[in-house]
C-alpha cells in the first residue's frame, strides 16, 4: 500500500516533543486537535494511524540519527570549513546531557511510541464487519508492534549499556511505556526487560505478518522485515543461534541476491535500486522525504561545481578498500576540487554513499535525498558470520566469503573475528553502525591517518582523539529536561554525564 504522509489529528499529548512532559498544558483541547476517541471511528482512521507508523520509522533512520554516531567515532575528520556543525558530538567535549541532538533523538523515539500505544488501544475500539477490513486491522496491529520494537531497540541501543547476559537484569535500560498515560512518570526498566519487550513485540508482529511475503525494496512491513530486525536484535543480545537462524532464513530465501558489479551497487545507492534491500520506507518529492544525510559529506555547490564538505573520511578508512573492491568507487569520489576557507584542494576523497537520487531532486542540484535502506541482505550475511564465529563448530566462512566475493574480494579460509570486523566496517561504512559496533565489541578507538592535514581541524578533539573501551559517552545521556520533569528518573542518569 502506498505510504503517504499523514497529517494526523492527534491529542496534544501526542504532539508534545516528549512522552514525559508536565500535564498542565495537556488538559486543554486546542483548536487544531480532537479527542482520542474521535480519531478511531472509520477504517480510514485506522489506515491513517498505520501510515503514521511508516512516517515515524522513515524519520528515525536518516539525518542526524544516522550520522551522529559516525561523527562521534573514528571514520571522519572535521574540515576547516565545518563551522562547528555537529562539533560537540565529534569532539566529545561540550557534548552534554542538555545537548539538543541527544534530546531530540530521545523525544522523537518516545513521541512515536506514544502514537503507537494510543493506536494499539484505539484499534481495539473498532467494530468492523467487513472481512477485508478486519484482516487489514490485524495487520495494522502487527505493524504497530513491529514499530514499537524498532523504536525501543533504537533507544536501548543508544541510551543504555550493551546487552551483557550476566548483567542485563540489573543494568539500567530505558523507560518502558506500553500504555498511553499522560501522567505517567516511569523509571528506567532494566536492559533485560527492554529486550524482553522488544522480543515480545517482534513475536506478535511475526505472527500477524506471517502471510505477508517479503519483496525486494519493500515499503511496508512483512515477515522478512521482522526477521531482519530479529537478527539485529539477537546479535546484540549475544543470542548467536537465534541471530544466525533469522539471518540465514533471509539469506537462504534467495529473495535478495547480492549485487556483484560496481554499476549495480552504484544503482542501489544513487537510484534506490532494490535488489538487496529488505525494507526501505516510501519516499516521494517534494513532500515525503526524510532528513538528508549526504550534505555533511559532500556540500556540493552546483554553481561553482565544487565540494565543501563538513567531514572527510580518514586516509585509513579509504585504505580499507582495495582498488578491486566494487564498493570503493561507490562509497567515495575524488572531486577535481574541494573548496575550503583556507584554499582549494585536489586529490581528496569525499564520502559519496548518499549523493542524492535524481528522481527526488527538488531543484537543479542534489538535495541528498534517498529512500533509507533500513535493512539490507548484506547485513544479514555479516550477522550470520559473526554469530557463527561465536558458535563452536559453526560455519562463518560461507556467509562471509559470499559477501566478499560478491564485492570482488578474494575468499579467505578460516576467517577470524578481525576479518569479520573489517568486512563489517567496509560494507556498512557511514550507515550509522560504527560507534555501536565498537561499543558492542567492547573496543575503544584512536582517530588516525587523515588524508591531508591542511584540510581538517587539528587537535586533541579532532584527528588525534582517543577513547578507551567503555568510555562513558559511548552511551548517550538521558536528556537533562527529562530528568527534571520526570521524578521517576531521579538518580538514573548514565555515568559520566
Amino acid at each position: 500500500m502506498r505510504q503517504n504522509i499523514i497529517k494526523k489529528i492527534l491529542p496534544l499529548a501526542v504532539l508534545v516533543v516528549t512522552a514525559f512532559s508536565c500535564s498542565d498544558d495537556l488538559e486543554r483541547n486546542p483548536y487544531d486537535s480532537i479527542g482520542v476517541g474521535q480519531s478511531f471511528e472509520t477504517f480510514a482512521d485506522a489506515q491513517n494511524w498505520n501510515n503514521g507508523f511508516y512516517q515515524d520509522i522513515r524519520n528515525r533512520v536518516s539525518g542526524y540519527v544516522q550520522y551522529s554516531t559516525d561523527l562521534q567515532a573514528d571514520q571522519l575528520n572535521a574540515t576547516t570549513d565545518f563551522g562547528n556543525r555537529n562539533g560537540f558530538v565529534h569532539r566529545w567535549e561540550g557534548f552534554l546531557a542538555a545537548d539538543g541532538g541527544i534530546a531530540s533523538v530521545w523525544q522523537n523515539y518516545y513521541s512515536a511510541i506514544t502514537d503507537i500505544n494510543i493506536a494499539l488501544e484505539g484499534f481495539e475500539t473498532f467494530d468492523f464487519e467487513d472481512p477485508a477490513e478486519l484482516s487489514d486491522l490485524n495487520k495494522f496491529k502487527a505493524n504497530a508492534h513491529f514499530a514499537r520494537a524498532f523504536h525501543y531497540f533504537g533507544l536501548v541501543n543508544r541510551y543504555a549499556k550493551p546487552y551483557n547476559p550476566s548483567t542485563a537484569s540489573s543494568d539500567l535500560g530505558v523507560p518502558l511505556v506500553l500504555n498511553y498515560d499522560v501522567n505517567a512518570q516511569p523509571s528506567r526498566s532494566t536492559v533485560q526487560e527492554v529486550y524482553n519487550q522488544i522480543l515480545s513485540d517482534l513475536q506478535i508482529a511475526k505472527s500477524g505478518l506471517a502471510g505477508e511475503p517479503g519483496v525486494q525494496g519493500a515499503t511496508t512491513f512483512n515477515r522478512d522485515v521482522v526477521l531482519a530486525l530479529e537478527a539485529r536484535v539477537k546479535l546484540n543480545m549475544q543470542d548467536w543461534v537465534g541471530a544466525k537462524s533469522a539471518a540465514d532464513e533471509l539469506i537462504n530465501s534467495g529473495s535478495y541476491p547480492l549485487l556483484t558489479s560496481e554499476s549495480g551497487l552504484n544503482d542501489m545507492w544513487v537510484n534506490d535500486f532494490a535488489q538487496e534491500v529488505i525494507f526501505m520506507p516510501f519516499v516521494s518529492a517534494p513532500d515525503e522525504l526524510p532528513a538528508s544525510t549526504g550534505a555533511i559529506y559532500l556540500g556540493y555547490d552546483g554553481g561553482s561545481d565544487t565540494y565543501t564538505p563538513d567531514f572527510l573520511p580518514s586516509q585509513w578508512v579509504v585504505d580499507m578498500f582495495d582498488d578491486n573492491d566494487i564498493r570503493k568507487n561507490v562509497y567515495f569520489t575524488q572531486p577535481a576540487t574541494i573548496r575550503l576557507q583556507n584554499g582549494d584542494f585536489s586529490g581528496v576523497y569525499v564520502v559519496n554513499k548518499f549523493p542524492g537520487n535524481p528522481n527526488l531532486f527538488t531543484g537543479a542540484f542534489t538535495n541528498y535525498q534517498h529512500a533509507p535502506k533500513v535493512f539490507r541482505i548484506a547485513e544479514m550475511y555479516l550477522i550470520s558470520a559473526e554469530a557463527a564465529l561465536n558458535i563452536p563448530g559453526a560455519d562463518a566462512a560461507t556467509p562471509l566469503n559470499e559477501l566478499k566475493v560478491a564485492r570482488n574480494l578474494p575468499a579467505i579460509s578460516n576467517p577470524t573475528m578481525q576479518d569479520l570486523k573489517d568486512e563489517r566496517f567496509r560494507e556498512l561504512a557511514f550507515e550509522g553502525f560504527r560507534l555501536d559496533d565498537l561499543k558492542r565489541w567492547g573496543e575503544g578507538f584512536q582517530r588516525r591517518d587523515p588524508q591531508n592535514t591542511s584540510t581538517i581541524n587539528l587537535g586533541s578533539g579532532y584527528e588525534s582523539l582517543s577513547q578507551p573501551a567503555g568510555a562513558d559517552k559511548f552511551i548517550w545521556a538521558i536528556p537533562s529536561r527529562d530528568l527534571t520533569v520526570n521524578p521517576g528518573l531521579k538518580d538514573q542518569q548514565n555515568p559520566g554525564w
